[in-house]
């Protein structure tokens, strides 16, 4: 029951309610998680595999289950090929198939194209395709969901780091603060995108070993404004006299001082989120980001540069990375007013 009391004291309450008055920043978190849900369920989505068949008399799941062709009455004991019209013959002939909204998944190639690739947007492949025939939708479905999954774990892996690293620097202070301190103004002077590039030569990039990468390099991020907030703290008489009680220095620090430091980090974690996807999205631009043949916006982009006789490569990806972009800002500032302790009510 205190637990409950305490997560909706009438602090939190105010706040919760001032988030909500931010008209843009609130329709900005629910067109964003809307969006953001539906990318998880992007299998479901747009796939080249149907969602569910009804062949004789039983029901196959190809999105969570391999079959091979002559379960459904062909030649081959491979894995079925959907995209096969003499596959799809012998389905319909004893049963009925279930296909998601967009029959193309992010590396599915559309070989009924007539022209040439890139093919403008028609009736089968809603916004085009690519230089390769991938349908575009497909791809930005999929870029969408891996540009917000690296996004997230980057955020909060660096800012957990940027908040150990910057409350211990401001808690203990001294030779320790001092040491950080050139540490941090030394390894923030390092070339990032240099090192990418001269890693990237003979380590082949992926989304762990990007993750891995930008997290040495982005957790500085937050470690200024912890180590102010707890520079400010750590003379208050309350931790004084936790000091003097014999309170641990880590009990001290987690429960007295570092909810005055979150106010400020919850504030910047909407920007660091945003920084992250467009750190994601230049690295794919450039060529160091995801292998090749992964869904990426910043790739997409890429092939409307090289494709300029193709403008709906480009302003796809443009669009999306505008609207992306302009959601999180938007959340962020609705957040920061939320919390902001000069606003009225708080």
């Amino acid at each position: 029951m205190l637990r409950k009391n305490k997560a909706v004291n009438p602090l939190n309450q105010a706040r919760w309610a001032r988030f909500k008055s931010h008209k843009r920043g609130f329709f900005s978190l629910w067109l964003f998680s809307i969006l953001f849900v539906l990318s998880l369920f992007a299998e479901f989505i747009a796939n080249d595999k149907p969602l569910l068949i009804h062949y004789e008399q039983q029901w196959y799941t190809p999105i969570f289950h391999q079959y091979t062709e002559t379960q459904f009455g062909g030649e081959f004991e491979t894995e079925a090929d959907y995209t096969d019209p003499y596959v799809i013959e012998l389905i319909e002939e004893k049963g009925s198939i279930i296909w998601p909204v967009i029959r193309f998944s992010y590396d599915t190639i559309n070989y009924n194209i007539t022209g040439a690739v890139p093919s403008a947007p028609d009736s089968v492949n809603w916004l085009g395709t690519d230089d390769k025939g991938r349908d575009v939708l497909a791809r930005i479905i999929y870029g969408f969901r891996i540009s917000v999954l690296f996004g997230f774990v980057l955020t909060i892996v660096s800012s957990v780091i940027g908040v150990v690293v910057g409350a211990s620097q401001g808690y203990y202070g001294g030779w320790f603060d001092l040491f950080g301190q050139r540490f941090i103004e030394v390894w923030s002077g390092m070339p990032t995108l240099f090192l990418l590039i001269i890693l990237s030569s003979f380590v082949e990039p992926n989304f762990w070993w990007l993750l891995g990468i930008m997290v040495l390099f982005s957790w500085m991020s937050l470690v200024g404004i912890v180590r102010a907030e707890f520079l400010r703290c750590r003379n208050f008489d309350y931790v004084r006299a936790a000091q003097a009680m014999g309170v641990n220095d880590s009990r001290i620090m987690l429960r007295h001082m570092l909810p005055n430091a979150m106010v400020a980090s919850l504030t910047m974690m909407p920007f660091i989120l945003s920084g992250s996807v467009t750190t994601l999205t230049s690295l794919d631009f450039l060529g160091f980001g995801l292998p090749a043949g992964s869904p990426s916006l910043g790739e997409l982009l890429a092939q409307g540069k090289a494709n300029l006789q193709a403008p709906w490569l480009g302003l796809s990806a443009f669009a999306v990375l505008s609207v992306m972009l302009t959601l999180l800002v938007f959340i962020g500032e609705a957040v920061r007013d939320a919390f902001d302790p000069h606003q009225q009510g708080l």
